[in-house]
């Protein structure tokens, strides 16, 4: 499969406070090319949740708005859609794994429910077939005994449990372009591995694009194709995800990746990135991760952005030193 099935063209999405405009995505541009992986990385607050939201225009209003750029699902921009229309998009043709699945399901409703909600909408399904496709979701998603469990309400589940049931949720529309917010944070280990073994055979058996939202390299690692780095509110890198973890090139992104603990090496110190992401309601003049950086130079201290440049073949990065002169 080829071809972008999602592109995202200079997103931009602010906040307007009493502090101040918090530009929490400032003109970020991406694609997700079908049947392949996209992963957003960085700290937290640097603004992946709210492009993900944004994708599916679900910003809180009034206070968050979509002020720029353009969402091109097929080549039909989301953003100027009308209301109907994107609630029809939401659940059928992209779908999203929240973040946290202790509080994604509600507590005081069984998982049929909650389950067979989608369903019901998306496909107008009789009431028995709706039974038997919750079933087969269930099965998809390697719950043991789901007749049984589907009678459970949230609490009777293990975390990894609702995580699955998360998934299920999902996926209950069979659609094209799943959004996955960081969908390992709340599992140990073994559970981790377990989930994304999962997403990857339902993404080549439903030949599924997927995002997938993160801090973990090994996540990334894993699962991904291309990998999309932010840093307040800006891609500062983007390149396949081999190329990343072979010639990591933005500061930001080495400093991330050498914060990764290795097995093999014996340290009396793990390595840290000094300091704090920036307020977003008054980020610096020029470089938003200068004063983080300990490659600093000269031109970094002037009030211009970095550009996103291509400094290889489909190797994009934001950072003065990337030019050739600066090497």
């Amino acid at each position: 499969m080829t071809g972008s099935f999602l592109e995202v063209k200079n997103l931009k999405t602010h906040f307007f406070t009493r502090y101040g405009t918090v530009k929490a995505v400032d003109g970020v541009s991406f694609s997700v090319k079908r049947g392949e992986t996209l992963g957003l990385v960085g700290e937290s607050g640097c603004g992946k949740s709210i492009t993900c939201r944004s994708i599916l225009r679900l910003v809180p209003y009034p206070a968050g708005r979509i002020v720029g750029g353009e969402i091109l699902l097929e080549g039909k921009d989301l953003l100027q859609m009308k209301d109907d229309e994107m609630r029809k998009i939401r659940g059928d043709k992209i779908a999203m794994i929240l973040q946290d699945p202790m509080t994604s399901l509600n507590p005081v409703f069984r998982i049929e429910k909650q389950l067979s909600e989608g369903i019901r909408i998306h496909t107008h399904l009789k009431k028995r077939d709706i039974w038997e496709r919750a079933c087969e979701l269930m099965k998809s998603v390697r719950i043991p005994a789901p007749e049984m469990r589907l009678k459970d309400y949230p609490h009777q589940l293990s975390g990894g449990m609702r995580q699955r049931v998360v998934g299920a949720i999902a996926l209950s529309s069979e659609p094209a372009l799943l959004i996955a917010d960081e969908p390992t944070t709340s599992l140990d280990t073994t559970i981790q591995a377990q989930f994304l073994n999962l997403l990857l055979g339902l993404q080549r058996q439903l030949g599924l694009s997927m995002i997938v939202v993160t801090h973990d390299f090994g996540v990334v690692a894993r699962i991904c194709n291309e990998v999309a780095v932010m840093y307040a509110g800006k891609i500062v890198e983007k390149a396949a995800v081999r190329e990343i973890f072979n010639h990591p090139m933005h500061p930001y992104t080495r400093a991330m990746m050498d914060a990764v603990p290795k097995v093999e090496e014996r340290v009396d110190r793990l390595a840290s990135i000094d300091g704090q992401p920036p307020s977003l309601y008054s980020l610096p003049k020029g470089c938003a991760f200068r004063d983080r950086c300990q490659y600093v130079i000269p031109k970094c201290q002037i009030e211009e952005v970095p550009p996103l440049v291509e400094t290889k073949p489909g190797h994009l990065v934001r950072c003065w030193k990337s030019e050739p002169n600066n090497e």
